[in-house]
């Protein structure tokens, strides 16, 4: 063999070796998985890896910060090991990491941070607060601008609320579709045409599936992705109730009843024979319902039993709130109620000033209730019903508010979409629409979104100079392991989540 062919065999050789030892030190020995793939700030995904070594001390990094140490098992596996999302990390894709405290020996695996809204006012016990927002605050609420708005069926108008959850945008429309548009361009994927009669129920997604009730009598659930019918439930009226989702079913009013139906097949669970506009509010095994006979029933999610009723005799077109062992309830008269979630007794009252047909629903953040009303936006104690504040808009707001990060949000018939500080009711920001605004809006992601009755669904988002730096992923050769964590138990299971 010539000396050169020897030279260059042996460069090969060395160039080979550099390269293995690069993908050892970036992980491609070792791998580590996430479950679930991505969640909200300051929930929990679990942790595992694989192709360490034995007895191996490993830490777990989300982007730069040290968050855990697992320790191998006599295979080089650990598995479940619990992370809790930092309350700081914004929307947008992350990187956890495991390092060998050793060897240094690593693996990365992405991971995607979100802070949906998957269903009406952002959870089944419909307080219509969103805790885990951190993009969008009253600092930079007022850089928001249009990104970008869809038109729905002409003449049509957009009464009900969108849903938001893995990069989509989810809503009825008069015009009888429910549409599926891209959170980030507003461009249609898919829409569902139903019977008739107009879809005013806001969809609720879980487990892949888009749930939401029609004017045609029926509830549809529909396959996330494509928009395919999955299955339908006839009841025997209009429902223009949004539904929530919890446990596995789906608790959804009709005017003819309220109904409990199997998430996975639609088989009735059970029914109870009152009438309900409103959405039901699931809280603790119980499901609050306001009807249109006056009364707020309390029933047991499981069978429907009926554990109390308090009846005021005004009709309820509001959907009640639960926090904190209270549910609160708006009438068309312009009171707010406050009632024990247990006994359904009544803790307090308070009279809005313009009490004409109010069907706001109210939301319930840190010890404040936000309601709107006639003459507009309206916070009270929790505890008491005191007024802390009003804003007065320029006609009536039947638009539920929806709380984030120290913002109140609230479309008006007045054409408007506001924001407010939820501290003093300040004005932080408006936009005006075509027309009247009765969708309640959903704040994920750092966007506001919000349906009008000018047949248009809106984005609004900040501009660049307010949004916050995008993670990178990080090279897991210069991460400093923290000396002071103790080893991490695996996790028999995620905790419970009030998403």
């Amino acid at each position: 063999m010539s000396h050169v062919r020897i030279v260059c065999l042996a460069k090969y050789v060395l160039a080979c070796t550099a390269s293995i030892l690069w993908l050892a030190a970036w992980g491609f020995s070792q791998s580590i998985t996430v479950a679930p793939r991505s969640a909200s700030p300051t929930l929990t995904t679990l942790v595992s890896g694989t192709g360490f070594s034995a007895g191996a001390e490993v830490d777990i990094y989300f982007d730069t910060a040290d968050l855990a140490l697992a320790v191998t098992d006599d295979t080089g596996s650990f598995a479940s090991i619990a992370l809790k999302v930092p309350a700081t990390a914004v929307p947008g894709k992350h990187w956890v990491s495991g390092v060998d405290r050793s060897t240094g020996s690593s693996a990365q695996t992405p991971f995607w941070v979100n802070t949906n809204w998957a269903q009406f006012h952002k959870r089944a016990i419909h307080d219509g607060h969103n805790f885990t927002e951190n993009v969008l605050s009253p600092d930079n609420v007022g850089s928001l601008g249009l990104l970008w708005r869809y038109i729905t069926g002409t003449g049509r108008q957009v009464h009900s609320s969108p849903a938001v959850a893995n990069g989509m945008v989810y809503i009825g429309s008069d015009d009888n579709n429910v549409y599926a548009l891209n959170a980030s361009t507003g461009r249609l994927r898919w829409k569902y045409t139903t019977i008739c009669c107009g879809v005013y129920s806001s969809p609720a997604v879980a487990n892949g599936v888009a749930y939401v009730g029609s004017g045609d009598y029926n509830v549809y659930a529909l396959n996330v992705a494509t928009g395919a019918l999955l299955w339908k439930y006839t009841t025997g009226n209009r429902v223009y109730s949004s539904p929530a989702v919890a446990n596995g079913v789906v608790y959804i009013g009709s005017y003819n009843g309220t109904y409990a139906l199997n998430a996975s097949t639609g088989a009735l669970l059970w029914q109870y024979s009152i009438a309900a506009e409103s959405s039901p509010a699931v809280a603790s095994g119980v499901v609050y319902v306001s009807s249109e006979d006056g009364c707020v029933y309390a029933l047991n999610a499981g069978t429907g039993t009926l554990f109390w009723r308090n009846c005021t005799g005004i009709w309820l077109a509001s959907s009640p709130a639960v926090a904190n062992g209270v549910v609160y309830v708006s009438l068309l008269t312009g009171n707010v109620y406050a009632l024990s979630a247990s006994t359904g007794s009544r803790l307090w009252q308070y009279s809005t000033v313009a009490p004409n047909y109010m069907y706001s629903s109210p939301a319930v953040a840190d010890g404040v209730v936000y309601i709107g009303s006639g003459d507009g936006v309206y916070a009270l104690n929790a505890s008491t019903g005191a007024l802390l504040w009003k804003y007065t808009t320029g006609n009536s707001v039947n638009s539920s508010p929806a709380v984030a990060n120290g913002v109140v949000y609230a479309g008006s018939a007045d054409h408007n979409v506001y924001a407010l500080n939820a501290g003093t009711g300040a004005l932080l920001w408006k936009y005006t629409t075509g027309a009247e605004v009765y969708s309640s809006p959903a704040v994920a992601n750092g966007v506001v979104y919000v349906g009008s009755e000018d047949h248009r669904v809106y984005a609004f988002g900040p501009s660049r100079s307010a949004l916050p730096a995008v993670s990178q992923r990080p090279n897991p050769q210069a991460l400093s392991p923290d000396l002071s964590l103790p080893v991490s138990a695996p996790a028999t299971k995620l905790p419970a989540s009030e998403e």
